[in-house]
């Protein structure tokens, strides 16, 4: 099944036997990596994110099925955002408006394969994650289909509604010789 009837199964609700043998194929083709399907309910996905190292595939899974109010519902009010061009937002209404218009367009047909590196519990409602974010952009981004790695420092606050991002950092994994960029399994010789 392409992508987009896929993504416009998901978004429109698709019906219930469908929905399996979606996420069956997106397993299959790698596309996403998650225990189980994401409960979705019309166009939300649903973000209680009850540890913080279930925020990967939270983020991953908003970003996937191009949801941005269940994104925005990830991060507390008062949310800070680094993208990985070093655009810096403040607060949910602007980290959507950094990423709608990039989700309607460009990353439309795009996907994200995250993985949790670590997580440090700096209290018992803060802790500082790092993820490995692996950003496979679609026909709709002008450069076509590549893939990118980049890698996320995300601060997380435990709220009423469960964990929350307060600040994430997200930076492109590149050569520093060159400038270009690469793949996390790329031999260690051509990382230096």
């Amino acid at each position: 099944m392409p992508y987009n009837q896929i993504f416009q199964v998901l978004m429109k609700g698709g019906q219930d036997s469908e929905r399996p043998n979606i996420w069956v194929h997106l397993a299959r083709n790698n596309a996403i990596m998650l225990n189980e399907p994401p409960k979705v309910t019309g166009h939300n996905v649903m973000t209680n994110v009850s540890q913080p190292e279930d925020m990967p595939e939270a983020f991953q899974t908003a970003w996937n099925v191009h949801d941005m109010q269940a994104f925005g519902s990830l991060f507390t009010e008062d949310a800070t955002f680094v993208n990985r061009f070093g655009h810096y937002v403040r607060g949910i209404n602007e980290i959507l408006a950094l990423h709608t218009p990039i989700h309607e367009t460009i990353y439309q047909d795009s996907m994200l394969s995250n993985q949790l590196i670590d997580i440090d519990h700096i209290s018992d409602d803060v802790a500082i994650i790092h993820f490995w974010s692996r950003l496979s952009a679609g026909e709709a981004h002008p450069a076509g289909p590549h893939e990118l790695d980049t890698l996320i420092l995300a601060v997380l606050k435990k709220c009423h509604a469960g964990w929350r991002i307060r600040a994430l950092e997200n930076v492109t994994l590149t050569n520093p010789r060159t400038g270009e960029t690469i793949l996390r399994d790329t031999p260690s010789e051509n990382r230096h």
